[in-house]
């Protein structure tokens, strides 16, 4: 099966125009066609997945591929609820769109910066919060 898990690189960044606004009008609509067709993406995958696994559902009777295909289906199951979870962050992201909270971090209110919302369109934080929390997770500390 073949996907487009590379999309964030394929879609174009984004480039702000001299003395553009951070997060203005234009800006937003820009992230805001990225988030939604990256869903769409995602969703699209999920519905080939389940149609592969109803076609491909014959067990074979050798048991060296049952388990092949077995473990083939588990790998697409697992892939598809890391995305599942994405699509709930891309969500979480279009509220933030919404509601003006999007492109700040949601720790220290910072512009979290036009590069790393292009690399990562659902980042809630900057690079400097993220690392913070990381550190702290692995000490124990939450």
């Amino acid at each position: 099966m073949v996907t487009k898990t590379d999309f964030i690189e394929d879609y174009p960044a984004y480039t702000p125009e001299k003395g553009e606004e951070y997060m203005g009008p234009k800006m937003l609509k820009h992230f805001e066609g990225k988030l939604i067709a990256w869903k769409d993406q995602l969703i699209e995958e999920a519905s080939i997945t389940v149609d592969h696994l109803k076609t491909d559902s014959e067990t074979p009777a050798d048991p060296n591929d049952r388990a092949s295909q077995e473990e083939e289906f588990a790998l697409e199951l697992r892939t598809r609820d890391r995305e599942r979870k994405l699509i709930s962050k891309i969500n979480k992201s279009l509220k933030a769109i919404d509601s003006g909270d999007y492109g700040y971090c949601k720790i220290t209110g910072d512009e979290i910066g036009v590069a790393r919302m292009d690399a990562r369109p659902t980042a809630d934080m900057t690079v400097a919060a993220k690392t913070k929390q990381e550190i702290r997770e692995k000490q124990g500390i939450v």
